[in-house]
């Protein structure tokens, strides 16, 4: 049998009350939970024995009922949960990162120790050398005398001259190297097709870059990319390239 409440506006069983109220028809602030609760207490006094279901019922509603009073009664409790909530969060943080703290002391602590432990089964031979191998060793200053030692210690502290230096302040540097114009030529010699080396180097006024040229000539023969021909002594060096077209050497370190 559920319990009956009487109020000024309502009368019924308790769980239609609620039902009502969270459908907005009853006004939860004309209810009073301190009437319903001194009635339900003089029920309970008048019943020959405590029905469990009907005190469950109670107790279920009755704490529903003052939840929803609370949420209404005060409007900004959400964000003093929240607050609470983040606070709570704040405290979890700064407790875990002084447990991670405690554990990194912990372990550089227990890592000390094992080292500790360790050294502790090191000795340091204290003893000299045995009897029987002291002739065996010879004698450093065998042969010298006062006087070769003072000439030691004078040439030992006399000042000692600044090291040898060469001034390269009159070399030029050079520019070009030979590996740029490795690049160079095994890029330009696939599309200029048979040429001379008179042409692959007009333009140049360097003696040393036409070197870096023809050094690189050199090395594009060595590799079998290029093909030479001079007809004569000191004729005109002809140039073809027999490599692959589509892919250009790479730079050499």
């Amino acid at each position: 049998m559920p319990y009956e409440v009487s109020t000024p506006v309502f009368e019924g069983p308790f769980d239609l009350l609620l039902h009502l109220i969270t459908r907005q028809q009853v006004d939860l602030y004309e209810v009073s939970l301190s009437a319903i609760v001194d009635a339900y207490l003089a029920h309970v006094g008048a019943m020959e024995r405590l029905d469990l279901d009907v005190a469950t019922e109670f107790l279920l509603i009755a704490a529903t009922l003052i939840e929803l009073k609370t949420s209404r009664l005060l409007p900004d409790v959400r964000d003093a949960e929240l607050d609470e909530e983040l606070a709570r969060w704040e405290e979890r943080d700064l407790l875990l990162a002084r447990l991670v703290e405690c554990k990194t002391f912990k372990d550089a602590a227990r890592a000390l120790d094992a080292l500790a432990g360790s050294a502790e089964l090191s000795r340091p031979r204290v003893a000299g050398m045995e009897e029987r191998f002291l002739s065996l060793v010879p004698d450093v200053l065998a042969g010298v005398s006062p006087d070769d030692l003072r000439s030691a210690l004078r040439r030992a502290l006399a000042p000692k001259p600044p090291p040898p230096r060469v001034d390269l302040g009159h070399v030029a540097m050079i520019k070009a190297s030979v590996r740029d114009s490795v690049e160079e030529l095994s890029t330009v010699l696939p599309v200029t097709g048979p040429t001379t080396f008179r042409r692959l180097t007009a333009g140049i006024e360097e003696r040393i870059e036409v070197i870096v040229r023809f050094l690189a000539l050199l090395e594009l023969y060595k590799d079998g990319l290029v093909e030479l021909d001079q007809a004569s002594n000191f004729g005109e060096l002809r140039v073809t390239w027999t490599g692959p077209v589509a892919s250009p050497v790479a730079a050499r370190p």
